[in-house]
């Protein structure tokens, strides 16, 4: 039961971002120097959020519940800040780099559903990185700053609730239509369209088929 357990919520969290990553990144080399650089940076975020929560919990360690729990308020407020930060950060590095990369390459059942929260809370927040992604690049490229807002707003939202509430059923719900409308919404602004998706769930779009051919 322990194993079955542990490989299902395995497979909910990562299985679409392993799916995602087989179909749209592990074909072009190029690609994944994207993924290990984007990696990168949010790992450098996380190392200094952590450093700050560390020092913070050391000033505020013997204060009293209601300090403690604006401590953690403040660590998410500032965790979701540096992360945006270092997105934007990465974003102006690929921007400047984009001349030298064309150049080069155009009891137990109680656990068991905590656990299982668990996993579609971390499906529902690796998914909503890679639209954040889109919609925060396409934001900076067309100078339209209050989409970075939107994608700061949503961050702080998501990750406070989880945090914060521990209301498991509620803070699924909500990350979840959150995730739905930010997916929406980077489809678009990748280029997709009703008709591409009509033409892909029905495999007739030719291009899409083409290229699958030609990356075997």
């Amino acid at each position: 039961m322990t194993a079955a357990v542990f490989f299902g919520c395995a497979f909910i969290a990562f299985g679409p971002a392993l799916a995602l990553y087989i179909f749209t990144i592990a074909t072009e080399p190029l690609r994944v120097i994207f993924l290990i650089a984007g990696a990168f940076f949010w790992l450098v975020s996380l190392l200094i959020s952590s450093l700050f929560w560390f020092i913070v919990r050391l000033i505020t360690d013997s204060k009293d519940g209601p300090t403690q729990k604006y401590t953690l308020i403040f660590g998410v407020v500032l965790s979701v800040f540096i992360q945006e930060l270092f997105r934007f950060a990465y974003y102006r590095v690929l921007k400047k780099a984009s001349e030298g990369l064309e150049s080069i390459n155009p009891d137990e059942k109680a656990p068991s559903m905590r656990l299982l929260a668990y996993a579609f809370m971390t499906l529902v927040i690796i998914l909503l990185h890679v639209f954040w992604g889109i919609i925060f690049f396409d934001g900076c490229e067309k100078k339209k700053w209050y989409i970075l807002f939107i994608v700061l707003l949503t961050h702080l939202l998501v990750s406070a609730q989880t945090l914060l509430s521990p209301h498991y059923g509620i803070n699924l719900v909500l990350a979840y239509i959150i995730m739905t409308f930010m997916g929406i919404w980077a489809f678009f602004v990748a280029g997709g369209s009703c008709r591409s998706l009509k033409l892909c769930l029905l495999c007739q779009d030719k291009d899409f088929l083409l290229y699958n051919q030609r990356a075997r």
